[in-house]
């Protein structure tokens, strides 16, 4: 009898070896899932957002502008706010429903607050359900920009618990029944879409299970093949068996795709919620969350903008779905069904719109962060940016430049360019960067990266070398504005004035009033150069400066922020502030990272900078920049210089008000003249930047080591107190320092004339030379 062949024994062997060869297979698929899982999910980008507005009585605020803020924070008007994200605004009182906000110093909750504006200020502020008065109360900031991962993937994470019921209710519904009751696959339900996809000859229904197509959007392409089929499964059962049905469903939520902006994707639905909506997903209504689960089925295919009849029969089959589980809103369901889509007109792009300010911040984090960490960690980044003085300084720089070349004729049209930073004085932050006249252009930056020749905006400079020698210098010393050479390589320099013509000898203020040439370099050579350029780098300049003569009349060439950081430390007393445009960085957790501390340093002796303070509100009243008074409100006291370039190629303003520093730079990118001088083109922006935004006037308060007189400046005098009151002008001097020839009301010298002290100078100068 023939032996029969062991069929048993190969089928187990055949079950062995495909045991050996999957086991491995699926224990790979395994850590492929737990190592994803268990670390770090996604790669999230940084969130960078500008100040937040912060509103208390006594605030300058027109309610203009803050409705403005209120559109750029994504807010509703509505009759009666109900939910965060909504405002009303009946007579002088706004009703604004804030959202709740992680900010750097704590976590602020939802409020509902009345705030009531009269004549441009805040005259009441308080919680509107308690009507406790507030002191403070911040709005949470506009988010303007956001570093993306390398692919581009942008979302923003939630927590299940944190996801409207309705959510999960109509996702469940719609995608996945049986979501709960599973082990991540249902064969039924694949052989059932099978068979109806057959039979049409079509892909009608799909079979799978959120969590596989979970899978499917994580770890594996949207080809459709057998083997895809089979690894979808197999991973779908591991990631059923390591973790809960509510840590999957909260991983769904924030990874499925929702939408496409260039080369940005979109997922998750609370990023989705503010792509088409522009409103936290918190806010939604029945039918926005509708339409945002209906396009789970394919987001290009229904796009809202760009297939809205589409995206509505979509929107309105989930709402016919959701209608039989509610069965007391059917009328309401069918009411909604006859809704808009209302999406948002404009895609929330991914863009900034202030890509000059970016820059900034980019390179002050790099001193601290890798760049993939900016990339991939979700860190928040809090800035200085103020949208308020960012807008009105481009439309400044805009405005002001188009006018420029509208009186100049068609021929200058376009060909000028700008640039402008702004700060607050008392703390050092940039609040607006404006690097080319088309802001939203992210080229090159001239407010960061342009180096021009400065011209007369250096002067202040040289005349505080002076004024910190207040044993040799103060405010009526004479200086000589008369013929002057200069010993240089090759030949001697003959500097010149503007007007080509010589002063004469003259008060050092009236010198810098009028921006002579002549006398700041014979100044600055008495001085010595290395002292002036010492000067230059406690006021902050970071570029290195050659030792040359002309750098008295600013043959220096530095970047708008340098310039600015310069008069700055002016402003804030002859105390250094470095600027900076970061405030904190938080984790996703909301855990302060690094903070941006104020740091201040004494640089200049506060007595010479006032008095110098005192000179450059004269250059704004009655010397080159005169004309601001009327460009300014009435009030509006400042204090500036304004700077020109040899052959009219470069025009710069730089100057202070009581809490904004600010320095304008108009040109040419080819280098070619402009016909301005500093007064007819920066100026102009300056002032126009300066009007529009709240700021208060310049009133400086005098050190404890400044004393004051009464002066005759045109004849660089002290008048006594007894002429004074009626004859002369108060003026500041260091106590201690040198004084001017004091006249009295009885003595003849009182009565001499500026232009007979000029000509006696001139005569004992030239009995001098010869």
């Amino acid at each position: 009898m023939k032996k029969k062949f062991p069929f048993i024994l190969i089928f187990f062997v055949l079950i062995a070896a495909c045991l050996l060869i999957a086991v491995p297979y699926v224990l790979r698929l395994d850590k492929q899932i737990t190592d994803r899982f268990e670390g770090r999910r996604w790669e999230l980008p940084a969130r960078i957002y500008a100040r937040p507005l912060e509103l208390y009585v006594g605030k300058t605020l027109s309610p203009d502008k803050l409705v403005k803020e209120l559109i750029q924070l994504r807010y509703s008007r509505v009759d009666l706010p109900d939910k965060p994200g909504e405002y009303s605004v009946k007579g002088n009182v706004f009703a604004i429903y804030s959202r709740n906000f992680p900010f750097p110093d704590a976590l602020r909750p939802a409020i509902l607050v009345e705030l009531e504006i009269k004549n441009k200020t805040a005259t009441h502020l308080s919680d509107h359900s308690s009507r406790e008065p507030l002191t403070l109360f911040r709005l949470e900031p506009v988010q303007y920009a956001s570093i993306y991962p390398a692919h581009n993937e942008d979302r923003l994470l939630i927590k299940l618990a944190d996801a409207p019921e309705l959510l999960i209710k109509t996702l469940l519904l719609v995608e996945d029944r049986k979501f709960y009751d599973h082990w991540g696959v249902r064969p039924l339900a694949i052989i059932r879409a099978a068979l109806a996809n057959l039979k049409a000859g079509k892909t009608l229904q799909g079979g799978s299970t959120l969590t596989q197509q979970l899978v499917k959007n994580i770890f594996l392409s949207s080809e459709q093949t057998l083997s895809r089929k089979v690894n979808e499964a197999i991973m779908a059962l591991l990631l059923e068996y390591h973790y809960s049905k509510n840590e999957i469903l909260e991983a769904y939520l924030n990874e499925v795709y929702l939408g496409q902006d260039g080369q940005r994707a979109i997922h998750g639905f609370a990023m989705a919620s503010r792509f088409y909506y522009g409103r936290n997903l918190a806010e939604l209504e029945p039918v926005q969350i509708a339409l945002l689960v209906g396009i789970v089925k394919g987001a290009s295919y229904y796009n809202p903008r760009q297939h809205p009849e589409r995206a509505k029969a979509r929107r309105d089959k989930v709402l016919d779905i959701l209608a039989p589980a509610e069965p007391n809103s059917r009328e309401e369901i069918g009411q909604l069904k006859n809704s808009p889509l209302a999406v948002t007109r404009e895609i929330p792009s991914g863009i900034t719109p202030y890509p000059a300010f970016l820059q900034l911040v980019r390179r002050q984090l790099k001193r601290d962060y890798k760049d993939e960490d900016l990339r991939s960690e979700g860190l928040s980044i809090f800035t200085t940016l103020d949208p308020m003085i960012q807008q009105q300084a481009e439309d400044s720089l805009a405005g002001e430049l188009a006018a420029i070349e509208k009186r100049k004729g068609d021929k200058a049209k376009k060909t000028l360019q700008g640039a402008l930073v702004v700060t607050s004085v008392d703390q050092g932050e940039i609040v607006a960067v404006v690097g080319d006249r088309t802001p939203q252009q992210a080229g090159f930056n001239r407010a960061l990266d342009m180096k021009r020749p400065v011209g007369s905006v250096i002067k202040p400079a040289v005349y505080l070398t002076a004024l910190t020698r207040p044993k040799s210098y103060n405010l009526l010393t004479t200086l000589y504005d008369i013929p002057l050479k200069v010993p240089v390589t090759g030949k001697d320099w003959q500097p010149e004035n503007y007007d080509h013509i010589f002063h004469g000898p003259l008060p050092l203020m009236q010198a810098l009033v009028h921006s002579y040439n002549v006398a700041t370099v014979q100044l600055g050579m008495d001085l010595g150069l290395d002292a002036v350029i010492d000067t230059l780098k406690e006021l902050g300049t970071q570029e290195d400066i050659a030792s040359y003569p002309s750098l008295l009349l600013g043959a220096v060439e530095l970047p708008p922020i340098d310039v600015l950081q310069m008069y700055q430390t002016i402003a804030a007393g002859g105390y250094i502030t470095p600027l900076r445009a970061i405030l904190a960085v938080t984790d996703q957790q909301n855990n302060t990272l690094q903070r941006y501390p104020l740091t201040v340093r004494q640089a200049v002796d506060p007595g010479a900078v006032f008095c110098l303070t005192t000179a450059l509100q004269a250059v704004t009243t009655t010397g080159t920049a005169m004309s601001l008074q009327h460009l300014l409100p009435k009030g509006l006291t400042v204090a500036g210089k304004t700077g020109t370039t040899d052959k009219l190629r470069d025009s710069w303003f730089a100057g202070f008000s009581g809490r904004h520093a600010a320095v304008a730079w108009v040109g040419r990118d080819d280098n070619k003249p402009t016909g301005l001088t500093g007064a007819t083109g920066a100026m102009r922006v300056w002032a126009a930047t300066m009007a529009g935004i709240s700021t208060n006037p310049l009133q400086p308060q005098p050190p404890d080591n400044i004393d004051w007189y009464y002066a005759d400046i045109s004849a660089g005098k002290i008048l006594s107190r007894e002429c004074g009151k009626d004859r002369g002008s108060l003026l500041p001097f260091i106590r201690g320092g040198l004084l001017p020839e004091v006249v009295f009301c009885n003595q003849q010298q009182h009565s001499n004339t500026f232009e007979q002290t000029l000509h006696r100078g001139v005569e004992n100068i030239l009995d001098f030379f010869q």
